[in-house]
């Protein structure tokens, strides 16, 4: 089969590879159908994470059963699946009280499994507590709405992770920092959530901005810093900003998260931290709090999966490149020189 690895530092490539099989009476083989590229995936692509080369890459997927373990009980060959970009095994400790990212059992695609997302076909341990159904052979989801399934892999829950755990509400005002595909996907949350203003804090690109105000923004900044602090203040008062959502990682966009959150407030952060030192003794005169961390994906993706049939939210606008899987070293190329929000590869038919 055909797969993306990874070869060192901006060397990625589509190869031949072994086809996997069953190993464990849990596992199923999914034929993908739909794979994404992801900003954290940038990371190992620009040789900024400890993945050793000629590893598979890729953790965000959907596709169609294609095989199962003797053990498997809650899917059917032909049964239409997405997962999340973390398998868990969906009874330990962790899963069983909504956080399957901690799971003791789980793992991340290309990692702890040697399989990943970007590819043809994937062996998928504790099938049952890491995939979702989304149908069966005789309800196949229409092609209009595999991109917005595919985000619940990873950019739609951890979006909502952060929304939900900077505790958006009806009627507040919610600071989203960061204008890619996860920011995207939490001004969606915070305008389901009931915010009724919402501000992104972002970059000079005019695509990100304006997908940002389709998709429920009421405000788009592109200072940064103590200037973007300023602008903020300028727009909602000095001490206005009820909610604020962390969706880049950097000591900056941090920096900036604390500032504008507001007495009492919980910063909600899923960006990966790189270089973020917090001193406690900054939040702790102002009661400020800081939730959030690698989203339970696995715990949202049911409901977010009814929203998304429904058109109650359209996670799929983040996709602003789709591309087939031969092309994945363009669809890199294209996210980190940021041409693309996010790029989708359409791998094969079902």
């Amino acid at each position: 089969m055909k797969a993306v690895v990874y070869h060192g530092p901006y060397d990625v490539s589509v190869e031949t590879v072994p086809d996997p099989t069953i190993e464990n009476p849990g596992d199923v083989i999914v034929k993908i159908v739909a794979a994404g590229v992801c900003g954290s995936d940038l990371w190992t692509y620009r040789g900024q994470a400890n993945v050793a080369a000629e590893a598979r890459i890729g953790h965000e997927f959907l596709g169609v059963v294609a095989e199962l373990g003797a053990e498997v009980s809650t899917l059917q060959v032909g049964d239409w699946v997405v997962s999340p970009f973390r398998y868990s095994d969906g009874t330990c400790e962790f899963c069983t009280t909504g956080l399957p990212s901690s799971c003791v059992n789980g793992g991340f695609w290309g990692r702890e499994a040697h399989d990943a997302g970007q590819g043809e076909l994937v062996r998928v341990p504790f099938a049952d507590g890491t995939l979702v159904k989304i149908g069966d052979a005789d309800s196949a989801p229409s092609k209009q709405l595999i991109p917005g399934l595919l985000t619940l892999s990873d950019v739609m829950p951890t979006g909502w992770h952060a929304a939900t755990r900077a505790g958006v509400s009806q009627g507040s005002t919610a600071v989203i920092v960061g204008d890619g595909a996860v920011g995207q996907c939490a001004v969606i949350s915070a305008r389901r959530l009931g915010a009724e203003r919402i501000i992104v804090l972002g970059g000079q690109h005019s695509d990100r901005s304006a997908l940002a105000m389709q998709l429920g923004a009421t405000d788009f900044l592109s200072e940064r810093g103590d200037e973007a602090v300023a602008a903020v203040r300028d727009l909602v008062g000095a001490a206005a900003v009820d909610h604020v959502v962390e969706c880049v990682g950097t000591a900056g966009s941090f920096d900036t998260a604390l500032q504008l959150a507001r007495p009492g407030s919980t910063v909600g952060y899923v960006g990966l931290p790189h270089g973020v030192v917090i001193d406690l003794a900054r939040l702790f005169g102002r009661n400020i709090g800081i939730a959030g961390g690698v989203a339970p994906a696995r715990a949202y993706i049911p409901n977010l999966i009814s929203d998304v049939l429904a058109g109650a939210i359209d996670p799929g606008a983040v996709f602003t490149a789709v591309m087939s899987l031969s092309e994945a070293a363009l669809a890199y190329q294209m996210m980190d020189e940021r041409s693309t929000i996010k790029a989708m590869l359409s791998v094969s038919a079902p």
